[in-house]
């Protein structure tokens, strides 16, 4: 018989915000990394149903929404994933909902990954200032202007905050990710 051991994530929750036009691959390959680790993600959305993740310019496939933002509540989660794509946190910064949601993660200083154009959402959310950070390269203005200290740099991690900017990076930025929920989920179980 094998031995079971106990993962690193067992028992925390990550929510994944996404609306439609989500990167597929920057939100399919965190979460095999979190599930792998033994954490419990579930996607949580503004679309009812389901959410279509796109590769680049492309349509993709579509994932069953867990858990509908109107019924979601941070407290009910140890951290927060937030893919990138042009169009989800477009959306995503735009819908009150969503902001009051990633916002209950800053303002409890819990543990927020976010790759690509995710951090769009963080700017609106009130997460960015005073933290180092990266991003797709086009976000750069944007988040100095809200107050973060950009670099170009695969992946960048700030205390309870890991960034990165692109598919490419996804190594690095499951690594860190998975490090730094790791140690937040230690401290707050103990």
């Amino acid at each position: 018989m094998p031995t079971i051991t106990t993962s690193s994530l067992d028992g925390m929750k990550v929510a994944i915000l996404v609306a439609d036009g989500f990167e597929q691959v920057e939100m399919t390959e965190p979460r095999k990394a979190l599930d792998i680790a033994g954490a419990l993600t579930q996607i949580v959305s503004p679309m009812n149903g389901s959410v279509r993740g796109w590769n680049h310019h492309d349509p993709a496939d579509a994932f069953e929404v867990d858990v509908p933002l109107a019924a979601a509540n941070a407290e009910d989660f140890d951290a927060l994933l937030l893919p990138g794509g042009v169009v989800n946190p477009d959306a995503l910064r735009i819908d009150d909902q969503a902001i009051a949601f990633v916002r209950a993660f800053v303002e409890a200083d819990k543990p927020i990954a976010a790759i690509c154009h995710g951090p769009w959402t963080l700017i609106d959310a009130g997460g960015v200032r005073g933290r180092k950070m990266t991003s797709w390269p086009s976000l750069r203005v944007d988040l100095q202007n809200a107050g973060a200290r950009w670099s170009d740099t695969e992946v960048a991690v700030d205390s309870n905050l890991v960034t990165s900017r692109k598919p490419d990076d996804l190594p690095a930025f499951n690594r860190e990710m998975t490090r730094m929920f790791e140690l937040a989920y230690e401290a707050a179980i103990h």
